[in-house]
């Protein structure tokens, strides 16, 4: 079992469970299907899971317009089973972090349900953000902020007021000047520690205050209204006071590109974690994830939190189809349909980053079907859920791409997914070459990669703490000791380089050349 500050050096796996596996064989993944494959996550090595929202919700947005947090939705299973779920875990040595949505809830919320049948002015609608429209008759938006999704932030109502949402129509912001929505969120926290989460990441951390004025941005980049405002600090100062309470980790959402400003949300009375989007967003090149990994390990630093690691997520371009691309960075303003991909080119750097990512110190998360190689899928348009898309005007494929449920076995109506005939986002026909069994048998394969990594990550003794120094390589190439004479070489560029001298090689993400040096777009980790 790890230590009490697990969080600090942990391997988490992102469980969308929608996705993951299919229990009842409806097409939907569900608790069931994730407790039925809770052994191969440990024998993947993992330290924690983490789930995307399983509360009831009418999914406008994937579970993350919340209609009730203390109930599982009847999709997924119920509540006893995620406390079955969280125990069975526990034994075996995997916790589990939720998510909690403090942003914004469904409007099929009881809070939101009441306020719309309530008046203008009533204490129900205080606990959104409810105004008058501009304009002669109110026709108009109250002001212009720009959604986190295309197309608009305010929607009016038969009244003719207009409520705020960030998001889509479907997730009305709450009010977190209310006294009222701060109590709630702190007592939806101690009912998940209570049941035995070990942690909570918190979705969009840096929205939920706004300007109470509400005034107009500035520009297009004149976020300031409603993103990381200094009230933030006393709401998850709180929050850290409850966690506290059941030596539970908080774990943040934090789009914040101001590096001081972000290791405000890090200092030991606030958040524990948050996720590291600089890293994520960069471009395969050495010079770039250099400094990126330069500038995170510099902005934890002075508050002593540790550092995260993460290459994909449930809302990004699958790994080794964004390393395949021309432009290998990630941006939402870049995803388009019919991008070029050379998908063996995606997939050697794919394992390379793997490699890389794995041996920075700090944690790193793992997003499901990263450790099967899993491209992007091209949904077509008629099969595509996510609001994104829509809201584009078709423009953006959105991110169902990254969200088709996991090919386990190599034949079958849902490669294994569950026994139903179809799954609720359609799986290409060559799903099958992608499953878990076949990789199993594979020493060579992604999964193999992923659970020896893991497994040295978790055994071999230069891995924990934050020791990290850079080692002199040609252009192109990354190279740095850990502790204990671990070394970890990655060549980016597209001619073989020579290894530092070492007294063994430990792993590589594909085999060395005939003269013992490493090829292009492939990582190693040495002891020397």
């Amino acid at each position: 079992m790890l230590a009490d500050d697990w969080w600090r050096s942990a391997a988490i796996y992102q469980v969308y469970v929608r996705s993951f596996a299919d229990g009842d064989g409806d097409g939907t993944g569900d608790l069931a299907g994730v407790r039925a494959r809770l052994p191969y996550l440990a024998g993947l090595g993992v330290d924690a899971i983490w789930f995307t929202p399983w509360y009831r919700s009418p999914l406008a947005d994937g579970g993350y317009d919340v209609a009730d947090y203390r109930a599982i939705d009847p999709a997924f299973g119920t509540l006893a089973e995620a406390e079955k779920l969280i125990a069975e875990a526990r034994d075996l040595g995997i916790r589990v972090i939720v998510d909690i949505v403090p942003n914004h809830v469904s409007d099929q919320h009881p809070w939101f349900r009441a306020a719309l049948a309530a008046a203008p002015g009533s204490p129900e609608r205080e606990l959104f953000h409810f105004r008058p429209g501009r304009g002669a008759h109110g026709e108009l938006p109250p002001n212009n902020w720009p959604s986190q999704f295309s197309g608009a932030t305010w929607t009016r109502v038969p009244d003719g007021e207009w409520y705020l949402h960030l998001f889509t129509p479907e997730q009305p912001d709450l009010n977190w000047a209310h006294p009222v929505v701060r109590q709630e969120h702190e007592d939806v926290l101690r009912f998940w520690f209570e049941r035995g989460a070990a942690g909570v990441r918190v979705d969009s951390a840096a929205l939920l205050a706004k300007d109470p004025a509400l005034a107009d941005a500035t520009g297009d980049d004149d976020t300031s209204g409603y993103v990381d405002r200094d009230e933030l600090h006393a709401v998850y100062r709180s929050w850290r006071a409850v966690a506290n309470d059941y030596d539970g980790v908080l774990i943040g959402e934090l789009w914040v590109p101001d590096p001081e400003r972000f290791a405000r949300y890090l200092r030991p009375d606030e958040l524990h974690t948050a996720f590291n989007f600089d890293f994520l967003s960069r471009p395969w090149d050495a010079a770039e994830l250099r400094a990126s990994i330069d500038r995170t390990l510099a902005y934890h630093a002075p508050v002593g939190a540790p550092a995260t690691w993460v290459l994909c997520n449930h809302d990004v371009t699958r790994t080794v189809t964004r390393y395949g691309r021309a432009d290998t960075r990630f941006d939402f303003a870049t995803k388009r349909f019919g991008t070029p991909t050379d998908l063996g080119l995606g997939l050697r750097r794919a394992r390379a980053a793997a490699l890389l990512s794995l041996a920075l110190p700090g944690s790193v998360y793992l997003y499901q079907g990263e450790e099967l190689g899993l491209p992007e899928v091209a949904v077509d348009r008629s099969h595509i859920q996510d609001p994104m898309h829509a809201r584009s005007g078709g423009v953006d494929p959105g991110r169902d791409g990254c969200r088709v449920p996991l090919p386990w076995t190599t034949v079958g109506a849902t490669y294994g997914f569950g026994d139903g005939g179809e799954a609720w986002l359609p799986q290409p026909p060559d799903w099958g070459t992608y499953a878990a069994e076949r990789q199993e048998e594979d020493p060579r394969s992604m999964l193999s990669l992923y659970r020896s990594a893991l497994h040295l990550r978790a055994c071999q003794p230069g891995f924990p703490g934050d020791e990290l120094t850079w080692l002199s390589a040609p252009e192109g190439v990354l190279a740095f000791a850990r502790g204990h004479g671990l070394v970890c070489v990655v060549n980016l560029g597209p001619e073989p380089t020579r290894l530092p001298p070492h007294q063994e090689v430990l792993l590589t993400s594909d085999p060395l050349d005939g003269a013992g040096r490493l090829p292009g777009d492939t990582a190693a980790w040495l002891r020397t």
